[in-house]
């Protein structure tokens, strides 16, 4: 969600920037002359640049919102194959939806499977599917 905030606000920023020459007489009073006619010349300058921006920037953010909101429309896969990396014991497990498995027991060889470093949950570490929170594009659980 924040990097969707962040794309909305930058194209925002990006679209009014060319716009900083309405405000010439606020930045005057503020600043000074000599800050306005700066502004005024750079926005227009480069507003090509600017215009451009807050395209690409206003384009990604929906992008992202759309893509974000047909995902999680979709259900979750809530089996998973999971392979013990020790004996090679494969069990078919279901995935809680709304919980992570920290700790899982192999029933081959009785080892004690823990994440990954950098995965959330045994089934992102060991399993054929990912966690559904992980398939929705939320993250770790």
């Amino acid at each position: 969600m924040k990097k969707e905030r962040f794309a909305f606000l930058s194209g925002l920023l990006a679209l009014l920037a060319p716009f900083i020459c309405c405000i010439g007489p606020l930045l005057v009073l503020v600043f000074g002359a000599g800050a306005a006619a700066s502004a005024t010349v750079f926005t227009e300058r480069y507003s090509w640049l600017f215009f451009g921006l807050a395209t690409v920037s206003l384009g990604w953010s929906g992008w992202k919102f759309w893509q974000k909101r047909t995902r999680k429309s979709a259900l979750p896969i809530l089996e998973s194959v999971l392979i013990c990396p020790k004996c090679g014991f494969q069990k078919m497990e279901t995935m809680p939806e709304n919980a992570c498995i920290y700790f899982y027991d192999c029933a081959g060889c009785k080892a004690v499977l823990k994440p990954l470093p950098g995965d959330c949950c045994v089934f992102c570490s060991y399993g054929t599917v990912k966690c559904p929170p992980m398939q929705a594009g939320e993250g770790c659980c």
